[in-house]
């Protein structure tokens, strides 16, 4: 292995008006910053305006605009909210819309709602094992009640950033390990 820094993308997993996933990625990816161990990126799916799985092909250019920025990208951390005990619609459809980008690469999830988003991001596991990510176990949630100021303004508890750092920690380790698998 070369001493080149993995890159990592945090992949914002809402679209709706007033979202607040990216002041959320972009608190991760200041924790992240700070490390200097990978080059880590906001991926905002808002920005690939995705067509609905199945009504296009792979030769879409907003499908292959996606499948050609998860290729160059190493491991994931998804910026998850939960929406009725689940992930959110456009972040189902933008795991769809790739297969091979997102195989033999490694994931931490960040999730947020009234259970800190537990059920979403269990969800998003069993997704992820379909598509060959190996899903990292350190898991930070965060609560609606604790960490939003009248459930918008975001005000993460300092206790979060051990778990954001235990995270990163295995999502590098891991990351490392399956590009291998890649080359």
């Amino acid at each position: 292995m070369t001493n080149e820094k993995l890159n990592i993308g945090i992949i914002l997993g809402s679209t709706r008006q007033g979202r607040v996933s990216p002041k959320v990625g972009e608190w991760v990816k200041g924790v992240a910053n700070k490390r200097g161990d990978a080059n880590y990126e906001i991926v905002d799916i808002a920005d690939y305006k995705l067509p609905f799985f199945g009504t296009t092909d792979v030769t879409d250019p907003a499908i292959a605009a996606w499948n050609e920025k998860l290729s160059s990208l190493d491991g994931f951390v998804f910026i998850v909210q939960e929406y009725n005990h689940s992930i959110t619609g456009a972040l189902k459809n933008a795991l769809d819309s790739a297969r091979e980008a997102w195989n033999n690469k490694a994931a931490g999830i960040v999730s947020y709602g009234s259970t800190g988003g537990a059920r979403a991001a269990e969800h998003l596991r069993g997704i992820c094992a379909e598509l060959l990510i190996a899903d990292v176990k350190t898991h930070p949630t965060l609560s609606l009640f604790t960490d939003f100021e009248n459930f918008t303004t975001f005000k993460p508890a300092e206790l979060h950033l051990n778990n954001v750092n235990l995270m990163l920690d295995q999502v590098i380790a891991w990351s490392g390990a399956l590009k291998t698998l890649r080359k």
